[in-house]
């Protein structure tokens, strides 16, 4: 049987090399050191705006436990999340004894629905309940309405954190996704647009906040000759092996963003004049996106074959592809938290479908990936 084609493996260059080597070579193996300096360094001049600080951590989910411990949310308080969404979005609002309040996706970028959104606000204000934070989350690498969105967190005064772990790269009207709320979160899990194995970064507009947050990372040690500790602390810092791999990848960062826009550009190409079959794609230049998973929804009444009979074919051959995430006001975790909206999350989840759309994805791959998808289409 060929090789297998996967989703979204990792991508490694050749230059990370160089970054673990000097780690070894000057014994900086610890959750510290100047790889980890300079990976902060890369990912805020990346950002392009003055007054934003990256502390890289553990993991995306580690990022967002502590942006919700910075924004205040405590146990009883309730949360705003998008439902549609990876579980780790919506995770860490439990870990602070808080209450997920899930909102439905609006049509045109995948993710949450700014109407909705406000009705909910409004809603639990009425209740009695202000919401603490809000987190939105740019699916797929799409930006959300993220302009309209900021505005409601404003008018509200709620913390707003950008969930742009799939999102490294996108812009929403030339503005890095990330840099919009009040946090921003990234991942740098083995699938996403760079890798350091493990691991991800808060994003922040105050330095005392990125301070405040290393601290909290590393176990909230006081400062004192012996081991002290005032508050409750995190094992969450990124170490300077791993952040070495991610100085190496922010070298290649913009070829990989290219090599998904590409992927999506072939898909296009293939379901070009399709009917039943739409591809996940920018609806207006404000929107850019990395494009880190291809993505089509497919309307069996029109083509007579549904998402589940492509993931199969593919599957036959050796080629990973998955269904969209499975909305979290559906999943048996949640199944008793607050739901606004309509079934736009549930509809994507039945009738989407994630295709293979690493950066490593050769021109063989592609004609594999396209002869399958011709039995279907033609």
């Amino acid at each position: 049987m060929s090789n297998r084609i996967w989703l979204s493996p990792p991508h490694m260059s050749g230059k990370e090399m160089k970054y673990i080597e000097k780690a070894f070579e000057t014994n900086w193996i610890a959750p510290q050191g100047s790889n980890v300096t300079k990976f902060e360094k890369d990912i805020e001049e990346y950002l392009g705006l003055h007054n934003r600080y990256v502390a890289c951590l553990s993991s995306g989910t580690a990022a967002i436990h502590l942006a919700l411990i910075l924004s205040g949310v405590d146990k009883g308080d309730e949360v705003i999340c998008q439902s549609f969404t990876f579980s780790a979005s919506a995770n860490p609002i439990l870990y602070q004894g808080a209450k997920p309040i899930f909102i439905d996706s609006e049509e045109e970028t995948w993710n949450m629905c700014p109407l909705a959104l406000e009705l909910a606000i409004e809603d639990r204000i009425k209740k009695g309940k202000k919401p603490k934070a809000i987190i939105v989350v740019h699916l797929y690498g799409m930006p959300a309405k993220i302009g309209e969105i900021s505005n409601i967190a404003e008018k509200y005064q709620i913390t707003l954190i950008e969930d742009a772990a799939e999102a490294l790269g996108s812009k929403f009207k030339g503005q890095q996704c990330g840099t919009y709320g009040d946090f921003g979160i990234l991942s740098f899990n083995g699938n996403k647009i760079i890798t350091t194995s493990g691991g991800g970064a808060l994003i922040t507009n105050k330095k005392e906040i990125k301070d405040r947050a290393v601290f909290l990372a590393t176990q909230a040690r006081d400062t004192a000759l012996h081991y002290q500790h005032s508050t409750i602390g995190y094992n969450y810092r990124m170490s300077n092996v791993l952040a070495g791999i991610g100085c190496g990848q922010m070298e290649v960062l913009d070829d990989h963003i290219n090599s998904r826009r590409v992927n999506h550009c072939f898909y296009q190409q293939v379901f070009a004049n399709v009917n039943g079959i739409k591809i996940f794609s920018e609806t207006n230049q404000d929107y850019y996106s990395n494009h880190w998973l291809s993505c089509i929804v497919i309307d069996e009444q029109v083509t007579g074959f549904n998402r589940e009979n492509i993931r199969l074919a593919l599957e036959r051959e050796n080629i990973e592809s998955k269904p969209l995430w499975k909305p979290m006001h559906m999943q048996p975790v949640f199944r008793n938290s607050f739901y606004y909206g309509g079934i736009i999350a549930e509809t994507l989840f039945k009738k989407g479908l994630c295709l293979p759309s690493g950066s490593n994805l050769t021109d063989p791959d592609k004609q594999r990936i396209k002869k399958v998808l011709e039995l279907f289409i033609t």
